[in-house]
């Protein structure tokens, strides 16, 4: 994984302009399901409200819309009988705590469910993992004491942090899923990650960037990733 993770300080080149323009457009994308919301049938009402809170990994970045993690894990809850509505959350370059700065907006808008999908721009600057580590508590907190079940995604470390950094990045995630019951897939990357570490060409998944998975990449995430997120669905009160 450690070519995957490495690559990602090229994200320095969009990560704090890009997260200032996606915060804009995710409110009003939110304020437009807001509007629509008013004038949904019944029938859409029964829909389960999923959110992905995250960074550009969920934002889609580099795609066209449908072809994002969101649209795609929509499509495949869907496919398997899921009536569930999948809501982007997704900021190009957020950290935690961008996460945990817009949390509260986040529930708000009543989600039935949350994935939280945030480290990966922690990474990039080598924050402390003491700080991420609070930052995702705060919002496993939130979540929590709105009743909202959560999948937590994490990302392995790159090793050129030590050994230290690793193990405290890493052991975050699984600790606070723990904690916080919530379900855990340790990497968010998966099958990308697992092909890096076999020391296969990872051209057919990423964009030129080798930061974003392309088309087929999210495809590979959304079909490892789904079995955990329909069984974060079966913790929503009916």
């Amino acid at each position: 994984m450690g070519s995957v993770l490495s690559s990602w300080a090229l994200a320095a080149r969009y990560g704090g302009r890009a997260a200032i323009g996606n915060r804009a457009r995710a409110a009003l994308a939110a304020l437009a399901v807001t509007v629509m919301a008013s004038g949904a049938t019944p029938a859409d009402a029964e829909a389960l409200r999923l959110t992905a809170l995250g960074d550009s990994l969920t934002q889609g970045y580099g795609l066209p819309q449908e072809e994002g993690f969101v649209p795609v894990l929509q499509d495949w809850l869907q496919g398997r009988g899921h009536d569930v509505t999948v809501i982007n959350a997704g900021v190009s370059g957020d950290t935690t705590a961008g996460g945990a700065a817009r949390v509260d907006w986040t529930l708000a808008d009543a989600p039935d469910a949350m994935i939280v999908a945030l480290g990966g721009n922690d990474l990039l600057r080598g924050i402390d993992p003491a700080s991420s580590r609070a930052n995702l508590d705060a919002i496993l907190s939130k979540a929590q004491a709105a009743g909202v079940p959560v999948l937590l995604a994490g990302l392995p470390a790159p090793g050129n942090y030590g050994p230290d950094f690793a193990r405290d990045f890493e052991g975050m995630y699984v600790d606070l899923a723990a904690e916080y019951d919530a379900v855990l897939v340790p990497d968010f990357l998966g099958p990308i990650g697992e092909k890096a570490t076999q020391g296969l060409s990872l051209a057919d998944l990423m964009q030129d960037d080798r930061i974003h998975p392309n088309a087929e990449g999210v495809r590979q995430i959304v079909d490892a990733i789904g079995p955990e997120v329909e069984a974060l669905l079966t913790r929503v009160d009916q």
